[in-house]
């Protein structure tokens, strides 16, 4: 029931997500219902203008039973809203109500809306699907992928995986590989699900990725297309990004030397993998990122799903929402990504390390675009260490204290010179690191002129090349 008060309170405010003025009831009236319906719910005020003046409607005996039974007719599912009748300043306002639908989408005379800000938006096909599967919690990569086998999938990808998530500590799996994978629904009893193929097929035929490096917006100097499963295709796209951007040097002693990349290694790992879990794989377009001389942008297709806002995502306190719940789940489980909703948290605060550098975001055309820019490339770091020391005498020095840590490239470089048959995976057990990590480096370092192979990938060696030239 709306009363008097509130009727004068919701014109008060104005149209909104949830409010919407008319001057006569029609056809627009009900696609704002199905709008509503759509999303969160709202009232449409019948006798109200644009600009929040009461104009008045006129109704009759059974005008308000019209009305209800043109909605119900012209709506697919039907909807029942509730309508009320009040006077407002000796005029008769009408306040017709209806809640957020269950089962969504509802539609009128087969179009769909839904309401984004003050405003109706007819849906796309690909948004219709959306907003069902939405509805019934539910994501296009849990459904199966009828045109592959189990036997099609990579039994060494998928024990990788497998071996990931164990280490991780989020989840203990056991047992044989597929009844693992089922008990995280990947696959279904002998069927494999859109999210495995992705994840693991022995061949990847559902999208792109189109990286390249570009001088003008028309002028490529180099591009590459990956088409691979997903976690391969996070790697393989780092290291294109990261052979293809500069990097600083900062000089802090006679031998010491910081290695500054152009851009924040966190930031473009955290907007890779926001491309690639978060895409709409139901769409033909390829995710596209362009590296230029001072911004990289990255545009996957699929709008902003569910209830998420630019001016959400511009906060701390969004709650995350998930097209692809069990690659999302995925990456989770492996951390590759540390929490749901946080990972644009994590960009913003990586690029304030960036003194000029700028992040923006929007949605564009069917898909959404991210970029990071800026004026003056970073060449020093922003912080010192300092340390206080107590003295016999009680007192107090601060000193400033410059690390002599050799960087990660270096020590490959040390490692590689001494030894020029060692293999990626003795390199990385020496230093602890992974091997993708080790892969990175060497490619970086290939790029930058400092390392050679020659030979076969079994049977070739490495050669350092220093200032004073190369050597075995």
């Amino acid at each position: 029931m709306i009363d008097l008060p509130k009727i004068k309170t919701l014109i008060t405010n104005g149209e909104s997500q949830t409010v919407e003025f008319k001057t006569s009831f029609g056809r627009e009236t009900i696609e704002t219902l199905v709008a509503f319906a759509n999303a969160q719910g709202g009232t449409v005020l019948i006798g109200v203008a644009d600009d929040a003046s009461v104009r008045g409607t006129t109704i009759g005996k059974e005008t308000l039973n019209d009305w209800l039974g043109r909605v119900k007719s012209a709506t697919s599912p039907s909807i029942i809203p509730d309508v009320d009748a009040v006077k407002v300043n000796g005029k008769w306002v009408v306040a017709i109500h209806i809640a957020e639908y269950p089962v969504k989408p509802v539609n009128t005379k087969g179009r769909y809306y839904r309401r984004v800000a003050s405003s109706n938006h007819q849906l796309s096909l690909g948004e219709i699907t959306d907003l069902h599967l939405q509805s019934l919690q539910l994501s296009w990569d849990a459904y199966p992928a009828n045109d592959i086998d189990l036997d099609e999938l990579d039994t060494n990808k998928i024990d990788h995986f497998i071996e990931r998530v164990n280490e991780s500590g989020r989840f203990n799996l056991k047992g044989e590989r597929f009844t693992c994978l089922e008990k995280l629904n990947l696959i279904k009893g002998t069927q494999a699900t859109n999210a495995a193929k992705l994840l693991f097929a022995k061949k990847q035929t559902i999208y792109n990725i189109h990286v390249g490096r570009f001088k003008t917006a028309s002028m490529i100097l180099d591009d590459k297309m990956i088409r691979t499963t997903l976690y391969a295709a996070v790697e393989e796209t780092m290291l294109y990004i990261l052979s293809h951007i500069k990097v600083a040097f900062e000089f802090t002693g006679e031998l010491q030397r910081t290695e500054i990349l152009e851009y924040p290694r966190a930031a473009l790992r955290e907007l890779v993998l926001n491309a690639i879990v978060h895409r709409d794989y139901v769409s033909p377009v390829d995710i596209q990122i362009k590296i230029f001389d001072r911004s990289i942008t990255i545009f996957n297709p699929g709008k902003l799903y569910g209830d998420i806002t630019i001016a959400k995502l511009k906060t701390d306190h969004y709650q995350s929402r998930t097209r692809n719940k069990l690659i999302a789940e995925a990456f989770y489980l492996t951390k590759d990504i540390e929490k749901y909703g946080s990972g644009f948290i994590r960009v913003r605060e990586a690029v304030k390390e960036y003194d000029t550098m700028k992040f923006d975001y929007e949605e564009s055309g069917d898909g959404f675009f991210v970029s990071l820019s800026y004026s003056e490339q970073k060449t020093t770091q922003k912080t010192t260490q300092k340390t206080t020391q107590k003295t016999t005498q009680k007192t107090t020095q601060k000193t400033t204290q410059k690390t002599t840590q050799k960087t990660t490239s270096d020590r490959i470089l040390d490692m590689l010179g001494d030894n020029p048959h060692m293999t990626r995976k003795m390199v990385a057990d020496k230093l602890s690191k992974s091997e993708s990590t080790v892969k990175e480096h060497l490619v970086k370092l290939k790029a930058q002129g400092k390392l050679k192979r020659v030979g076969s990938d079994r049977k070739g060696q490495w050669i350092v090349c220093r200032e004073n030239g190369c050597r075995k």
